[in-house]
């Protein structure tokens, strides 16, 4: 079965990896330019494989590429590209995709973000095959996780749906060889459909139950960070902790500067944040911070 695999990252490095090792027939590999590419870009060229960097998998590249390859099954392992209907039609079996979230719930390109921004206990991922619709097509097989009560974006996909999506393809990809994949239609009137988690949606608001405020930050950690302004300066929250707060202070308020964090208040707790960044500063450690700003117990974010 000869495949092409195109992905970028870390995670589409280790996928191509991994099928390499698992003995399958990878014909081609399509990944970006520059350092999202560099790690596929080498062990591509390492494993003998044909390469091909477009600037999009719209290029023309693309297209003379799979028809000179002729692959039958085409896997998309950190695709933000949507794939034009003509490729879809190339490969004799079809196209499959990872896709971090339970479809049909949290389509789109931030499916973990808003898992945990909106409050999710569980979530997991699909291996979809690929269609013209965004996150539409008939899956092929899930796994579920469980969201603790402090993931974040980051440590929900680096420590579970990273090493879970690799495992997940290779199995899919078995299954396609040995004639048994499934094709399970989604269920429409079940499905979710969220924006790209960026700045727009990543700005607190001091006024919101406690809760909610410290699902927007662990679901905007690492990317895009969710934030507050003070004195007209935007500054960035990471590695937050819930925790509860004595007596009644107004939210956005800092109640507390100790050894690596600072605490403000929440409506109904407070927000232990152990990382802080200004809009063109590093992310230090919160005490580093606030001394670096000259914070002060009693100054409110959000002013």
């Amino acid at each position: 079965m000869r495949i092409i695999l195109a992905g970028q990252g870390p995670f589409g490095e280790k996928t191509l990896d991994a099928l390499i090792q698992g003995g399958e027939d990878i014909v081609g590999v399509l990944c970006p330019k520059g350092k999202s590419g560099a790690a596929m870009k080498a062990l591509a060229e390492n494993s003998g494989i044909a390469l091909f960097q477009p600037g999009h998998m719209k290029d023309t590249e693309v297209r003379e590429a799979y028809l000179r390859l002729k692959p039958d099954l085409v896997v998309l392992a950190f695709v933000t590209d949507i794939l034009p209907e003509h490729l879809l039609e190339i490969p004799s079996i079809g196209t499959i995709c990872y896709h971090p979230s339970l479809l049909p719930k949290h389509r789109g390109s931030s499916g973990i973000n808003w898992a945990v921004i909106q409050g999710d206990i569980r979530t997991g991922l699909t291996i979809l095959w690929a269609d013209k619709g965004i996150d539409t097509g008939a899956i092929l097989l899930q796994k579920e996780v469980d969201i603790a009560p402090d993931d974040t974006t980051g440590s929900l996909y680096f420590n579970k749906l990273f090493p879970m999506g690799i495992d997940a393809i290779v199995e899919a990809v078995a299954l396609i060889k040995n004639g048994k994949a499934p094709k399970t239609a989604q269920d429409d009137s079940l499905a979710t459909y969220e924006p790209p988690c960026d700045e727009k949606y990543a700005g607190i608001d001091w006024s919101k139950p406690a809760r909610e405020v410290y699902n927007l930050v662990r679901g905007c950690d690492p990317q895009p960070g969710a934030y507050s302004t003070l004195g007209g300066q935007k500054v960035k929250f990471y590695a937050a902790q819930l925790c509860d707060l004595a007596g009644e202070k107004r939210p956005g308020q800092i109640v507390g500067i100790g050894a690596g964090e600072v605490v403000v208040a929440l409506n109904g707790g407070a927000l232990k944040i152990g990382k802080m960044k200004s809009e063109k500063g590093a992310k230090l450690n919160a005490d580093e911070f606030a001394k670096d700003v000259d914070l002060k117990v009693g100054m409110r974010f959000g002013t």
